[in-house]
């Protein structure tokens, strides 16, 4: 008899993307190879309590009221499975504590590690090391506080701007600001998500994202696709509400592509990308100017869902994609 590898499916969080999470694990649950793996949900709730999951997969969006076992000893329990699949968008995940959690304890996991999660969250540390590899990005400003907006010279001919909170996800607290009195505005809700808050020309342009595959040390780099919408940028009702559109592959030329590539490349080996993430650009075209907008270390995961789309349009089917990440896991 063939001994199943037993893989945690972790979903859930504290993290604003709990719901987002949700749908990732469950799509993960209903395609995983069952033949190679036994696969365990477990769910984090917003107090950071772990629990088993015990019940049909398609009611895991009420997960909390189904049949669920509270975990006590969380490195026991870790140390019984053989890898994690963390699926938690969002804080304690993408910003690289779960990861250091796992790490403590020896524990193997999918995607990247403690330090590239870190640092690829952090929206202001993934600029100043992108700047040193002559990556291009939207000029800005961080904020540290909301007092720095008075000592701050923001010229009236830099408007619009963009405000994000520096270590969020999913275009949660993003807003676009006219004037001086919108930019007050934002910054202090950008402040209710992040402790600092990154302040950035607002560029219109053709939203660009590409998907890493980087398994065994071997780069696999997607099509180029690109997401249409009608709001001014791509926040979060864009995302999970209304329409929006995923073109694959983009209609951008084929320099604009390979040019793109090229960033990824650079990208992938400045920050140290394993496994999987997606690379966000902007194209504007009146310029041919190319924009990072961010690095994503643990995209939306659904079989729907940008990243494993345009992998499937490289004919990686979304069940072997789930393969490849947990076999690389596995080996280190």
């Amino acid at each position: 008899m063939i001994s199943l590898k037993k893989v945690v499916v972790l979903f859930g969080g504290n993290s604003l993307e709990h719901e987002v999470s949700i749908n990732s694990a469950k799509s993960i649950l209903k395609n995983i190879d069952k033949s190679k793996y036994e696969a365990i949900p477990v769910g984090i709730n917003k107090d950071n309590t772990w629990y088993l999951y015990n019940d049909d997969i398609e009611k895991l969006d009420n997960w909390l009221n189904n049949k669920i076992k509270k975990i006590d000893n969380i490195p026991k329990f870790l140390s019984s499975i053989d890898v994690v699949f963390n699926i938690i968008h969002g804080n304690t995940s993408e910003d690289g504590i779960l990861q250091g959690l796992f790490q403590l304890f020896n524990i193997k996991y999918v995607g990247c590690d403690l330090l590239t999660n870190a640092v690829c969250y952090d929206k202001e540390y993934t600029k100043i090391i992108l700047e040193k590899y002559h990556i291009p990005t939207a000029p800005y400003y961080i904020l540290h506080n909301k007092k720095e907006l008075t000592t701050t010279t923001i010229p009236d001919t830099n408007y619009p701007l963009i405000i994000k909170p520096c270590t969020s996800g999913s275009s949660i607290g993003i807003n676009v600001a006219n004037n001086k009195k919108e930019l007050n505005k934002y910054v202090t809700e950008a402040f209710k998500y992040s402790q600092k808050v990154l302040v950035e020309k607002f560029i219109k342009a053709r939203e660009l994202e590409c998907a890493i595959l980087n398994i065994n040390n071997k780069l696999h780099i997607s099509t180029i696709g690109e997401i249409t919408y009608d709001s001014l940028f791509y926040d979060y009702d864009a995302k999970y509400v209304n329409d929006s559109k995923l073109i694959i592959p983009s209609t951008i030329n084929e320099e604009i592509s390979n040019q793109i590539k090229e960033y990824v490349k650079t990208v992938v080996k400045a920050l140290n990308i394993k496994g999987l993430s997606r690379i966000d650009f902007l194209y504007e075209e009146q310029t041919n100017n190319i924009y990072l907008i961010e690095v994503n270390t643990l995209p939306g995961f659904t079989n729907i869902s940008m990243y494993p789309k345009l992998l499937e349009y490289d004919k990686i089917k979304y069940s072997k994609i789930i393969t490849l990440l947990i076999e690389d896991a596995l080996k280190y």
